[in-house]
């Protein structure tokens, strides 16, 4: 867990680092925009960079050779999408009964450590857990953010969300899962939650974390029960929120949606000082409540 937190930083440099972060400002341009606020903290722009980027090791809750989980990389043909797909299959070592069934989607990074420590950390309540790299047709995560960053803008946003439409049904046929699936997402991930729910009308629960909202043309589609969680400080993200909002409204959909004070986009990413354990320890038990409840009846 990082030693800093969000209020260790001027706004604007969190605001400098999600353009960053999110390809709309370069790194040069976030060393730039900072200079002046690291000058008054006492440390150079580039630590400043440093000190907002993931520290993987320290935040990692589960090991990947916990001996209660079964996890492996899988491979499936995708022909709609990238033409294969990968990813990781986490399952509790000893399955009782059919289990319920979450798709794991990551940020606009690729399978980094930190959303395998999430896969494992689902897993561990009892469903069987997939995330796939929507980076494997390009090399897979390449262990470098700004990397992965830079490959992620090379993707065909049309056959990648096609991969985890693909993924999505491998799910709901896994031999021991129960033919329910959920979706959970952060960031990228949460926007393909979103996206999801209006693609699959068998979607059992989707649970996006400050991801971009479905097009509200779209919206009269979804059936699956939605858990919406955001961010206060996450000015990019909330303002398509009271149009979204207003359309689930209109559509009926069965949804609920929680917006954490004080919170900065990417609260639930532990590995960042922006992480708000408070506010990611209530949105995750909301979450593992709300596949238990939708997924297991």
């Amino acid at each position: 867990m990082p030693n800093k937190t969000a209020n260790d930083f001027h706004p604007e440099v969190l605001r400098l680092f999600d353009r960053y972060v999110h390809g709309d400002a370069s790194r040069r341009e976030f060393l730039l925009g900072a200079a002046k606020y690291a000058a008054l903290s006492g440390v150079s722009a580039a630590g400043l960079l440093h000190a907002l980027s993931p520290q993987f090791a320290e935040a990692q809750q589960i090991k990947p050779d916990d001996t209660r989980l079964h996890a492996e990389y899988v491979e499936y043909p995708s022909p709609n999408g990238n033409g294969k797909l990968r990813g990781y299959l986490v399952k509790p070592a000893k399955v009782t009964g059919k289990l319920p069934t979450i798709l794991v989607v990551h940020e606009n990074r690729g399978l980094n450590p930190h959303i395998e420590d999430i896969t494992r950390r689902i897993a561990l309540d009892n469903f069987i857990a997939f995330a796939p790299d929507a980076l494997f047709t390009l090399g897979g995560y390449p262990g470098d953010e700004d990397k992965a960053r830079e490959l992620f803008q090379k993707l065909d946003q049309t056959k990648t969300a096609e991969d985890f439409v693909t993924a999505a049904g491998i799910l709901k046929k896994h031999p021991e899962g129960n033919g329910k699936v959920g979706v959970v997402g952060f960031c990228y991930g949460g926007g393909i939650a979103n996206l999801l729910a209006t693609r699959l009308p068998d979607l059992g629960a989707a649970v996006p974390f400050y991801g971009r909202h479905a097009e509200t043309a779209e919206v009269g589609k979804i059936k699956a029960p939605l858990l919406i969680q955001l961010a206060e400080h996450d000015e990019r993200i909330n303002a398509g929120w009271p149009e979204y909002e207003a359309a689930l409204k209109a559509a009926k959909t069965n949804y609920q949606a929680y917006i954490y004070p004080g919170t900065q986009h990417g609260f639930n990413n532990d590995t960042t000082p922006r992480f708000d354990e408070a506010a990611a320890k209530l949105a995750w038990q909301r979450t593992i409540d709300f596949f238990n409840q939708h997924l297991r009846s």
